[in-house]
């Protein structure tokens, strides 16, 4: 049950998850020859530019949604599959940085602060804001790689695919977007992104305290 505090707290996150995620997805195709992104002003910190109202109001409740997609043109990128995967891999890449410095600069907020005796309050608070801001990050970034369209990992999956199959398998995703909000409320995605998550977090949890045993 979310209670005001996490409302407060959980949608600045969610916007920055969003707007990383997103951003990332219109650099990327740019540095590829795509004009669109910068055309349609995605390119840019502004999350306002980059809300879909349905994707932020179940990342806010369920931890997990989408934002609205970076137009791009494929007919830009020397080779179609490679780019589109290449563009749509960067948004989970940018959520998963954003996750692991989360995660870094928690653990060293809470080690300074253990060290200058700040109360157990302030500490239990810092430790909540950082652990959701790598949490929704890393939520957002394993629901976008299920690979089913028009979600990022269809366009990963792609790679892998006869051009027949893949471009018929994009020709479904206005239909496909119904099927992931049933489920998604249906909390049908709930196991797979639990899995994901802590299989990530272990992984940068990990990773963090191996830098911090380096360093203190």
């Amino acid at each position: 049950m979310l209670n005001l505090t996490n409302i407060l707290i959980g949608v600045p996150i969610t916007l920055i998850a969003l707007t990383g995620h997103e951003l990332a997805h219109a650099w990327v195709s740019t540095k590829l020859g795509d004009p669109t992104p910068r055309r349609e002003g995605r390119l840019t910190l502004n999350p306002l530019a980059h809300l879909d109202l349905v994707g932020t109001i179940l990342m806010i409740f369920t931890g997990f949604g989408w934002a609205k997609p970076v137009g791009v043109n494929p007919m830009y990128y020397k080779d179609r599959k490679k780019g589109m995967a290449l563009t749509a891999i960067a948004g989970p890449c940018a959520n998963f940085i954003m996750a692991f410095l989360g995660v870094l600069i928690g653990t060293a907020l809470i080690i300074l602060g253990s060290v200058l005796g700040w109360s157990q309050g302030v500490l239990s608070l810092i430790n909540f804001i950082f652990y959701l801001f790598a949490f929704r990050n890393l939520c957002f970034m394993v629901f976008n790689l299920i690979p089913i369209p028009p979600l990022d990992g269809s366009k990963v999956l792609g790679i892998f695919l006869p051009n027949r199959t893949y471009y018929t398998m994009l020709q479904y995703e206005r239909y496909a977007i119904i099927l992931i909000m049933l489920l998604s409320v249906s909390g049908a995605f709930d196991l797979i992104i639990g899995t994901g998550v802590n299989a990530f977090y272990s992984v940068i949890e990990n990773v963090v305290s191996m830098l911090v045993s380096l360093i203190v």
